[in-house]
């Protein structure tokens, strides 16, 4: 089974009159990270509110030169095609993205493509807050890599807020052993705050497939 983790940034709180800034995609086979990545910033053609910056940091000035929407539009839809998107808090996403497929007459992306983790987590936690920071401290998650927020840094922690949400425990030992990989390209990520597309090679993969027969017994029957 092949899922999406999918966040973005914006410019503000309305999709009719704010801009995506930034998109990550992480896939994810069987519920386990395939280090198969797509992430990009956004030239978003408006001016970012105050608020905005203040949740995000990117300014107009280092927005500015990176690709516009319509420039990736086509990349974007190949990497989530035919895969379940997981989203926390969806209706805001999903309104954003499909805006901006909208001005290129492109077909928007449909709610029965996408699980909600939000949902989720409220019918399991009905009454308090299930925010993606509080879901990280209810199960213990560390956000401590989270200066502001990155759609790639929140991507990878929905990833972890959603095995947990769904009962796969097993596989957080996994995860965990992917920290410093992804620590280390998020601090890249900040440093030099650039668009990156990652794929696995099929050396690694068969490499990562030897390590889950190994360590997890139940890796390849989780559907």
């Amino acid at each position: 089974m092949i899922e999406v983790i999918l966040d973005t940034e914006t410019t503000g709180l309305s999709a009719e009159k704010d801009r995506i800034v930034e998109i990550a995609c992480v896939e994810l086979s069987n519920h386990i990270p395939t280090k198969n990545i797509f992430h990009t910033f956004l030239n978003p053609e408006a001016k970012v509110s105050a608020d905005a910056f203040s949740v995000h940091g990117y300014s107009d000035e280092f927005l500015s030169n990176k690709p516009k929407f319509k420039d990736v539009a086509k990349d974007f839809l190949n990497f989530i095609k035919d895969k379940k998107l997981i989203i926390h808090n969806a209706d805001f996403d999903l309104s954003f993205l499909n805006n901006e497929l909208k001005r290129l007459n492109i077909k928007p992306i449909l709610k029965s493509d996408i699980l909600d983790t939000l949902q989720i987590a409220r019918s399991k936690f009905p009454g308090v807050g299930n925010s993606l920071d509080a879901l990280c401290k209810r199960f213990k998650i560390s956000i401590e890599a989270r200066e502001k927020h990155s759609a790639l840094l929140d991507c990878h922690l929905l990833s972890k807020v959603y095995i947990e949400l769904i009962d796969k425990k097993e596989l957080t030992l996994d995860l965990m052993s992917n920290d410093k990989i992804f620590n280390e390209k998020m601090k890249l990520s900040n440093e030099n705050r650039e668009g990156v597309v990652v794929k696995v090679s099929p050396e690694q993969m068969e490499e990562y497939k030897k390590f889950l027969k190994k360590n997890v017994s139940n890796a390849f029957a989780l559907d």
